[in-house]
């Protein structure tokens, strides 16, 4: 489909917004560590993007422990979880959204583009005030509302129907290979930001170098 205009940009949260990708990996240590189960920073890589029940029975896979609780305890494990990322949460602060972000997001608003954002994260709304960027985004995907999480493309989609706008018009920027497919799936542009991202359409290597003119640039060109 001929792409001659841009509806919407859809931005993911960690990893792109502001990085407390870190928290929540200090969040799951903790809680696995008491469950006799260790994890390192290499592990957490494939958490990444996706919903808090998904990366917990990976956690207990990784342990060979996931037969040994009922659904109301993983539930109840996974509560645990968000509870110490609550915690560390509390050290956020507008200084943490990540270098380049405040200017792309003003370059794209200054365009009257939509801006969406597709986190899984629950905590989302909580990690925009902290970032004061709340009046930044134009519609958020509500994460409790979503059925199925990434690599399937529910979110994105959401995102763009949320802001009114079609996803073979509108752009994702992801920093995860399961948000990468995602918005793929979606059937938007996908910008990623990191090494090692298989099908992004554009990719940087972090988010300094996520110029507006250049994403455009690299968007129109693949008509």
């Amino acid at each position: 489909m001929e792409k001659k205009h841009i509806e919407a940009v859809v931005f993911d949260l960690d990893g792109v917004i502001t990085d407390t990708a870190h928290y929540h990996f200090l969040a799951w240590k903790q809680l696995a560590e008491e469950v006799g189960i260790t994890i390192d920073e290499v592990f957490n890589e494939r958490l990444k993007g996706i919903s808090r029940m998904d990366s917990l029975e990976l956690i207990l896979i990784e342990g060979n422990r996931q037969n040994d609780f009922t659904l109301a305890e993983k539930e109840e494990m996974a509560t645990k979880k968000n509870l110490h990322y609550c915690e560390f949460l509390k050290e956020l602060t507008p200084e943490a959204v990540l270098p380049g972000i405040l200017e792309l997001l003003a370059a794209i608003k200054a365009e009257g583009i939509s801006i969406g954002l597709a986190s899984v994260s629950k905590n989302a709304a909580t990690v925009l005030k902290a970032l004061q960027l709340e009046s930044a985004f134009d519609y958020c995907a509500d994460a409790a509302k979503i059925s199925k999480s990434k690599p399937d493309p529910e979110i994105f989609l959401t995102a763009c129907n949320g802001l009114g706008a079609n996803p073979a018009y509108s752009i994702g920027i992801e920093d995860a290979q399961a948000g990468i497919e995602a918005i793929k799936a979606s059937g938007m542009f996908a910008v990623g930001v990191g090494n090692y991202l298989e099908g992004a359409d554009y990719k940087v290597e972090a988010t300094s170098q996520l110029g507006w003119e250049i994403i455009k640039e690299q968007y129109f060109t693949r008509l």
